[in-house]
């Protein structure tokens, strides 16, 4: 009997609504809801990937132990045992920093797993932990940090309403948008065109986006922090401040006047490649639209000055009175409101609180730069990682320099991997405990709702009854805290009670703390009988979502500084504003050394690293190929079609040239999330398309120096036919 299914694709940011048809237990089709209020009946190719791999035969479905070379199927209590008493005793012998763990970012699209992956992690009581947020989007939560006083306080371009909109670093056509989440992102631009607005794109590279733009302009990498001085300079200038509902809250502008004097667009139109002209039209251009915001993401994140510019795009907002209001820059107001429960419950998150034991590199928000992850396993000494565990990770392709980090985990004494594949990372791994995938779980996409330009809620219920029952991410992750836990604890009576707990799965379910925080949340009934609200029944019983409304003031719930401020001149904007300053006169003195500035890209039918092995999207023309301008490639004596080796500091890769003027000249790009040619590797689709790894080339040595952010964008490379 065929029967339809309601479910959320959890493969990007976008959370569209999926009908999934199935059959004899395989899914035969899987299309667009048009009835889901947000995704509005649209999808993209990835959401076939979910077929691809439930049915993907490589897809571990029983816990793998390594013995010598060879993999071993054994059972669940065993694995789950030898897990926690190898990491138990690790620590007891080293102590407790002797264990390392990375979160990888597949869990922010399951709320379970996040739920129970932080408190599993934090249950280990190790300082060296690590997550994909540091090769990603720590700067915004670095700037909502100092600004708002949360690292959860995101604000976000309210594009259904906004007229103007600056684009910088993303490429939201192919990452169908990115710490904004944002379903038919096409579609929701165009409209921003159709009622007269504007859109530019500023981009080392055309991009999708960037094509379908009303004005694209080429910046050289790493240096929007540059062009975003410049544009306070020119709004302070020519007095093109704005009021809005933030402006009650600002301090420091005079400061900050002082700060961005030294920034005129003649000062930095040679370092950009922007002509002074250009920069003051974008500038009066966005100041003078009423609704107007600046949206920065991934290109602007991972650079020398992520957290500088990340800080500057608020405060451009803020002072041209684009923020906290309709059409500028605002905040979600989600159902199940954590950003709201980290306000109110001083859970603001921390920065500096500890440092890297080899390098002295600052803690933000409880873990350590993933820059810093291979050096401290490889540095003998006190607090040495000599174990690992990884949850939906795999760093060697995500981070910097995956060839240093491959040696790495290779010398670690125990490392388990929480994975559904064996793949460049965990084929290092000791023991494997592999989840039920996607769609044998329930899901709530509680971060991405947090990030939407629109506000809903919506349940996914799971399609399939896992196999041989396979437990999910969070009863694997409660049962080895619980397990822990008990092997760490003295007292008998408290070390009984762990394990009588998880004897009889007493872990609170996913579901009903779900319940709790919709009920409990700002459109919830508050358990008030006969009060109309979301409960986690009012969402089962509407499959396809429920609309709650567009986005709205929100600064006052959010905003939780101990000054109840918004600090402009705060203390990273007076330390680096002045180190921007000094490296724009370092770069104007600068002589051309042929070396060319390596950036990233996005692909709409990849993500990252994990979606490689679907035969639906890794068919067709080759992704995985160098991009340079013909000015660069004649100086070279370079043709497209050719292999070429590209060399940074730290590696060399040989992969097929493009050449093409959609990239700026002095640019090359390559995409990242491929490389699946490593030994051992048991990914038999990807392996047969293996590409190369743009982290062979990505320096870890070179970080953001407020939060340590990984840089890997504008890398010094050279290029040359191989």
């Amino acid at each position: 009997m065929r029967t339809t299914h309601h479910k959320t694709c959890n493969l990007c940011e976008a959370t569209c609504g999926l009908l999934i048809d199935v059959e004899d237990k395989q899914v035969v089709d899987i299309r667009a809801d048009k009835n889901d209020p947000f995704s509005r009946g649209h999808i993209c190719p990835k959401a076939f990937a979910l077929r691809d791999i439930h049915h993907d035969p490589d897809r571990l479905r029983a816990p793998m132990k390594r013995v010598g070379d060879e993999w071993k199927e054994i059972s669940w209590e065993e694995a789950l045992s030898e897990t926690a008493e190898r990491i138990v005793s690790i620590q007891k012998r080293y102590g407790e920093n002797a264990m390392g763990s990375y979160i990888g970012n597949p869990t922010a699209h399951n709320f379970a797993t996040a739920l129970y992956g932080v408190t599993l992690v934090k249950s280990i009581h190790s300082k060296n932990r690590f997550s994909a947020s540091s090769a990603d989007q720590n700067p915004h939560h670095a700037s909502s940090l100092f600004h708002f006083g949360s690292i959860l306080a995101l604000p976000l371009p309210d594009i259904e309403r906004t007229d103007h909109l600056i684009i910088m670093g993303a490429n939201p056509l192919a990452s169908n948008g990115s710490l904004m989440t944002a379903p038919d992102i096409r579609n929701r631009l165009k409209a921003i065109q159709k009622r007269g607005g504007k859109i530019v794109v500023i981009d080392p590279r055309e991009t999708e986006t960037a094509r379908m733009a009303d004005q694209h302009v080429f910046i050289r990498p790493g240096h929007d922090a540059l062009l975003l001085a410049s544009m306070l300079h020119i709004v302070f200038e020519e007095d093109l401040t704005g009021t809005c509902p933030a402006s009650g809250r600002l301090s420091g502008e005079s400061k900050l006047r002082e700060l961005v004097q030294p920034f005129s667009p003649e000062s930095v139109e040679k370092p950009l490649g922007i002509p002074a002209g250009t920069i003051r039209q974008l500038t009066r251009e966005y100041a003078r639209t009423p609704r107007a915001a600046i949206y920065a993401r991934i290109g602007a994140c991972v650079q020398e000055f992520g957290t500088l510019v990340s800080m500057l795009v608020n405060t451009l907002n803020m002072v041209t009175g684009h923020f906290d209001t309709p059409g500028g820059s605002m905040f979600a107001t989600p159902a199940v409101d954590l950003p709201g429960l980290a306000a109110r419950g001083g859970q603001a998150g921390g920065y500096n609180r500890w440092k890297s034991r080899v390098r002295g590199i600052p803690e933000f928000n409880g873990e350590l730069s993933v820059s810093c992850l291979a050096e401290e396993m490889l540095t003998p000494g006190e607090g040495q990682i000599r174990g690992m565990l990884t949850i939906a990770g795999n760093p060697i392709l995500s981070t910097p320099n995956g060839t240093r980090l491959d040696k790495a985990f290779e010398s670690l004494e125990f490392y388990v991997a929480i994975d559904i594949y064996i793949n460049e990372t965990s084929r290092h791994a000791d023991i494997i405990l592999p989840p039920a995938w996607s769609l044998e779980q329930d899901n709530y996409e509680a971060a991405f709702h947090m990030l939407a330009v629109h506000n809903t809620s919506k349940f996914s219920q799971a399609v399939f009854k896992p196999e041989n029952d396979q437990p999910a991410d969070w009863q694997i992750l409660s049962n080895l805290m619980l397990r822990i836990q008990a092997l760490k604890e003295k007292n008998p009576v408290k070390r009984a009670a762990f394990n009588f707990a998880r004897k009889r799965k007493l872990a609170p379910t996913p579901r009903r703390i779900l319940d709790i925080m919709l009920r409990t949340g700002p459109y919830g009934d508050k358990f008030i009988p006969g009060k109309d609200g979301l409960s986690l029944k009012k969402l089962i019983d509407t499959p396809e979502g429920i609309d709650l409304g567009p986005l709205k003031p929100s600064l006052d719930r959010l905003c939780r500084t101990k000054s109840g401020r918004i600090e402009l001149d705060h203390a990273v904007v007076r330390d680096e504003l002045p180190r921007l300053a000094k490296y724009r006169d370092d770069l104007m003195a600068k002589s051309e050394n042929g070396e060319l500035m390596l950036i990233g890209r996005r692909d709409l039918r990849t993500n990252n690293s994990w979606v490689h092995n679907s035969k639906t999207l890794i068919k067709g023309k080759n992704r995985c190929n160098l991009i340079m301008n013909p000015e660069d490639a004649a100086k070279l004596g370079l043709e497209g079609g050719q292999q070429v080796q590209i060399e940074s500091r730290v590696g060399k890769v040989v992969t097929a040239l493009t050449v093409s003027e959609e990239i700026m000249p002095g640019v090359v790009s390559l995409p990242h999330g491929w490389g699946h040619g490593r030994k051992g590797v048991q990914l038999s689709v990807a392996s047969e398309n293996p590409g190369v790894s743009v982290n062979d080339l990505t320096d870890d040595q070179h970080v953001e120096p407020v939060i340590g952010q990984a840089i890997l964008n504008g890398v010094p490379v050279t290029v040359a036919s191989a």
